[in-house]
């Protein structure tokens, strides 16, 4: 079955740095941001906005990678803990689909009083069911409710999106 792609690994790439500056927008002035991608796309898509904002805005940042099931999302792990009062997280995702893995990813966080906390998504559907409204987006899409969007990574890198 063929593809039907809604991002190219460049169209992502561009995307990406896009969204790189609009954090440092909105973020200026903070002493550190901590990106919390959920994983295995959201980390990798992490990894590549830690990079670009180092680059791009010399900030700090502290990476972490959330864990959780998609389907049945009660329990969510960091792989690390770390000191986030007063700090900005930031929830990166691939796709925002119904809101609901977004919504639990932002639960370990409760626990400490972060100074605010965004979310960012290569891929926004547009119908939630969940009150989760992303602060960065790469590409919002209307799809019908049987319609399901899928990031590819290789490695590090995003290689496009596709509808099916």
């Amino acid at each position: 079955m063929e593809k039907n792609y809604i991002l190219t690994r460049e169209v992502a790439s561009k995307k990406l740095r896009r969204m790189a500056y609009e954090i440092l927008e909105n973020n200026a002035g903070e002493s550190g941001l901590v990106l919390a991608g959920i994983r295995e796309s959201g980390s990798v898509i992490a990894r590549n906005m830690e990079s670009l904002l180092r680059e791009i805005g010399g900030i700090s940042t502290e990476l972490i990678t959330l864990n959780l099931d998609k389907k049945l999302p009660m329990e969510v792990t960091m792989s690390r803990t770390l000191p986030l009062d007063g700090k900005v997280i930031i929830v990166i995702d691939d796709v925002a689909n119904s809101g609901k893995t977004l919504l639990y990813a932002m639960k370990p966080f409760l626990e400490f009083h972060p100074k605010k906390i965004q979310v960012l998504v290569l891929v926004e559907r547009t119908h939630k069911t969940f009150p989760v409204k992303p602060d960065y987006v790469g590409l919002s899409v209307a799809t019908t409710l049987q319609e399901h969007i899928f990031v590819e990574v290789e490695g590090d890198q995003v290689t496009g999106a596709y509808l099916k």
